[in-house]
């Protein structure tokens, strides 16, 4: 039998140290409570005689208090209890020095790799970190219930974003960026009133974006079309200055004309100011601002043309992309780009079909947006379509006290996700407690979620202003609480979920994708959502059902359950559980079949959702990638392509990379091996998951590049 330590590490088990641990708790206590060394020896046998392969050190510790009890010598069992509390003490003491002194040396490397955008060996991002490691240890402490810990460290749940839990910072939000542009706000105890013209208001949006997210932890989006109004007032400012200075003297047209030219260099400008704000800004969290853009060209917009000129721009400017250090254009991290297809866009001969064929060539480049239906979406959300917040959740519908559907302005508090394959092998695939165990792991949840919940009650508005005073999402009195934020559904709250595929072949034996275990995974998926709507119902707080695409929790989960259970066939033998209700990359599947399947669980996955199909280089085949995005406006909400084609940022290399001798990815063209800057093709399986690899003493590739 193998123990697990608290550190993840595996070992022999050892009953010696159950007999020295109860030893010394018999020997602080009066003779007339001891018990005998057989007794004791009894107590370590029947512990070794548990029929398990692996054991966490906790449960061996649970079984040795439930055999004191069961003698019913109570002083030895509290002094056991208090031997288990003070070695607890003397392990969480200082917990923290350890990783932050590897964090400095940079040999964190957990730490180095878990987010590419933030470079662990500057000074800024490393102040962060410090932070995140220190809220981390007084989390699972101080602030979190026994019981949560417990199902965190174990692998039943995931308590996301614990390095922000001790301050009073949600998740992600959709900035109400309307009404800050219209009404004015105010940073740094400033003044920003409404724009002039559109190169001011891309210069305000840029300064709020970078405001709201070094106050809050996700990511925000912003719903680009606001800018139209000011594209216009652009316009006008333009015509009337060169009306009045060559008025009467020139014919009509080539004022016209005039006025475009100077519209489109500030256009061209204004977006440029975005595009490099974004990317050259750094938040007090030491990396760019996690933002996306929502592109929606809207049939009932008043500034139409104006936006579908700002969306022509954003698509353009992203084909050419951003320049490196080594002077090559190479495709921007952020802002992350989200295309609506609609109506007038769907490839099908619309108006502004030249637009989506923009978002198909970036497509094709790896400079690729995300894709909405909005035919789908509002099939799915009331008849309304609006932009995923910054971590591709989604808002329920909520109406504001004038009737009106509200969508920017609100925030998700905070997600929790449960380990779908962990209650499958926890009941041995028994259908017959199944059920039982999983509400009982829910309910876990909720209290985990809760515990968000209660975090953020009763902060005062002056945490932050940019939300919650100046417009990002309200505009609350200084001293007042954001209390009722928090109900009624104006704010969500996420249950993720990791693993359906998994938790399906073990119940059934199958794919999720087979007629049985599609009716369980539909199942399984009903029951979380007719289970959030409960919690909602019970606590008039907006929990939600959420597709996370969580890659590296995918791992995590995989590797606590390979220690605890074994290698389990299709399960935890592959290294990662597959997303949230994904079909797995293994599966021979087409990109049609596989969004038209995936289809049904986005429905029932109303805090969010996404889907992707993994395609080659489709650089000069354009026209097979249209038929692809005509399918997702007619079959799915919510959709992404991972283009398969290496490419190296720091050169602009777009050809072939290889292992070196040493089995390390390196560029052929300069060298580069830093993961960070290079998109590689696993060509074993074509899996595409997160860039990742561990090359040891052994020169070992780890199954997160290749499943070999």
């Amino acid at each position: 039998m193998k123990v697990i330590k608290r550190d993840g590490t595996t070992v022999d088990f050892d009953r010696t140290k159950i007999m020295v641990a109860v030893q010394k708790a018999n020997s602080a206590v009066l003779p007339a409570y001891q018990i005998t060394e057989e007794q004791i020896e009894s107590i370590a046998d029947s512990v070794a005689a548990v029929d398990r392969p692996r054991l966490l050190v906790e449960d061996i510790q649970d079984m040795v208090e439930d055999q004191l009890v069961k003698i019913g010598t109570y002083p030895l069992t509290k002094a056991y209890i208090i031997y288990r509390y003070q070695r607890s003490l003397a392990r969480k003491h200082n917990t923290t020095d350890d990783d932050i002194m590897k964090l400095l040396a940079g040999t964190n490397k957990e730490m180095a790799e878990e987010n590419s955008n933030k470079d662990t060996s500057v000074a800024s991002t490393q102040r962060d970190y410090i932070a995140g490691i220190v809220s981390r240890d007084l989390t699972r402490r101080l602030l979190l219930p026994d019981e949560v810990s417990k199902a965190h460290d174990e692998g039943m749940l995931h308590f996301h974003d614990a390095d922000y839990f001790v301050q009073p910072i949600f998740n992600c939000c959709l900035i109400n960026i309307g009404d800050m542009l219209d009404n004015g706000t105010m940073m740094n105890g400033k003044l920003i009133e409404s724009p002039k013209s559109f190169q001011v208001a891309c210069t305000v949006t840029t300064q709020i974006i970078a405001c709201v997210a070094s106050n809050q932890y996700g990511g925000q989006s912003v719903d680009v079309s606001h800018l139209g109004k000011y594209l216009r007032r652009s316009r006008e400012k333009f015509r009337k200055k060169i009306n009045d200075a060559v008025g009467g003297m020139l014919a009509p047209d080539i004022i016209e004309k005039l006025v475009d030219e100077r519209l489109r260099t500030e256009l061209a400008n204004g977006v440029q100011t975005i595009q490099y704000q974004i990317n050259t800004l750094m938040t007090t969290n030491g990396q760019s601002p996690f933002v996306t853009l929502f592109l929606y060209v809207r049939d009932d917009d008043p500034y139409i043309e104006e936006n579908a000129m700002i969306v022509e721009e954003i698509l353009r400017q992203r084909l050419v992309g951003i320049k490196n250090e080594s002077g090559v254009y190479v495709t921007p991290a952020f802002p992350k780009l989200v295309y609506v297809l609609d109506k007038n866009n769907n490839l099908t001969g619309g108006k502004y079909d030249y637009l989506t064929e923009l978002a198909v060539e970036c497509s094709s480049k790896r400079m690729y947006p995300d894709y909405i239906s909005a035919k789908k979406m509002r099939e799915n959300y009331e008849g309304n379509v609006f932009s995923p917040m910054g971590c591709r959740s989604f808002l329920s519908p909520w109406k504001n006290e004038k009737g009106e559907y509200q969508f920017e302005g609100r925030f998700n508090q905070g997600v929790v996700s449960i380990n779908l394959p962990q209650v499958g092998l926890a009941v041995h695939g028994n259908m017959d407690k199944f059920w039982e165990e999983f509400d009982r792991r829910l309910e876990v949840c909720k209290r985990a979620l809760m515990c968000r919940h209660e975090a953020l009650k009763g902060i005062l508005s002056d945490v932050s202003p940019i939300h919650w005073q100046y417009g990002a999402i309200a505009r609350l009195e200084k001293g007042e609480t954001i209390d009722k934020l928090l109900y009624g559904g104006y704010s969500s709250i996420s249950l993720g979920y990791i693993g359906l595929y998994e938790l399906t072949y073990l119940m059934t034996g199958q794919s999720h994708t087979t007629p049985e275990g599609e009716a369980f995974a539909l199942k399984v998926m009903k029951h979380l959502k007719d289970t959030t709507a409960r919690w909602k119902a019970e606590t008039n707080i907006g929990f939600a059902l959420y597709g996370t695409p969580a890659e590296s929790l995918c791992y995590r989960f995989a590797e606590i359950d390979k220690k605890l259970y074994g290698t389990v066939k299709n399960v935890t033998d592959k290294g990662y559980y597959t997303n949230s209700y994904h079909v797995d990359v293994r599966e021979n599947i087409d990109a049609f079949s596989k969004f038209s399947f995936e289809s049904q669980f986005q429905a029932l996955s109303g805090g969010g959702c996404i889907s992707y199909v993994e395609i080659p280089n489709m650089r000069h085949n354009l026209t097979a990638l249209e038929d692809v995005v005509r399918f997702i406006y007619d079959n799915i909400q919510y959709a992404e392509f991972n283009t398969k084609s290496d490419y190296c940022q720091q050169c602009g290399y777009d050809g072939e990379i290889t292992l070196n001798a040493d089995l390390e990815w390196e560029c052929p063209c300069c060298g580069n091996k830093d993961h960070h800057k290079m998109n590689v093709v696993r060509r074993t399986c074509g899996y595409l998951g997160e860039n990742f690899w561990n090359v040891g003493k052994t020169k070992e590739i780890s199954s997160r590049v290749m499943h070999l």
